[in-house]
């Protein structure tokens, strides 16, 4: 009886390895299975590419957005570009569907009220080079526009919209229904609804809530 125990022992032993690796291999592919789901459904990871957010966002940071989330005015998004198939923008929502927008003397007005844009403070202390169209102008300046006057004078709105939207446009000086109005905190550079024009609400991924990358400047929005 000994000498029978003995034997059998070892492949018990293996059996219980067996379901070991299998149970690990398992979980695993569950966990993979989820973050999967999660970062198609409900998270989305990004990495900032540009100058256009800065100094909110630097070229390389890394960041976390939300999708699905309700967006308000001057949240900052991830979009898919309009004009570069495959490639995403990091802007920051100025005009809702319907809101009127008008730059001024380097304030935003919307719905005739001044903007509070205070997520610009860091930016009007940086200073374009002289190399630059917009030498020694803060990061933040803002040329005047109204967008009626996009809807009537961009050759990039006559190129990507037809007459009569942008008749409509011209008229009310309002964000076109189911679309918003985004701009880059780098407002000197950034290329944003100036000239890329409104941004489909089904064209935002996410909504921007944590930068993860680098660590020094870990922070949520």
């Amino acid at each position: 009886m000994a000498d029978n125990r003995t034997r059998r022992k070892p492949k018990k032993d293996e059996e219980g390895g067996w379901k070991f690796w299998l149970q690990t291999i398992a979980l695993t592919a569950a966990i993979y299975a989820v973050l999967f789901l999660l970062m198609q459904f409900v998270f989305s990871n990004d990495k900032v590419s540009g100058p256009s957010m800065q100094p909110t966002f630097e070229n390389g940071d890394k960041v976390i957005a939300f999708r699905h989330t309700q967006l308000s005015r001057g949240d900052v998004v991830v979009l898919k570009a309009p004009d570069e198939p495959g490639s995403f923008y990091i802007k920051r929502i100025i005009g809702l569907p319907g809101d009127t927008v008008v730059s001024k003397n380097n304030k935003i007005y919307v719905n005739g009220k001044k903007l509070d844009e205070s997520f610009l403070d860091a930016g009007s202390k940086l200073k374009e080079p002289e190399t630059s169209i917009y030498a020694n102008k803060p990061y933040s300046y803002t040329y005047d526009f109204t967008l009626s006057e996009l809807a009537k004078e961009s050759s990039e709105y006559k190129q990507r919209y037809s007459n009569s939207y942008l008749k409509k446009v011209e008229k009310t000086n309002k964000v076109p229904a189911g679309s918003y109005f985004v701009m880059g905190d780098h407002r000197t550079v950034s290329k944003d609804s100036r000239i890329i024009g409104f941004i489909n609400k089904k064209s935002i991924i996410g909504e921007v809530k944590w930068r993860y990358w680098p660590l020094n400047k870990w922070s949520t929005f």
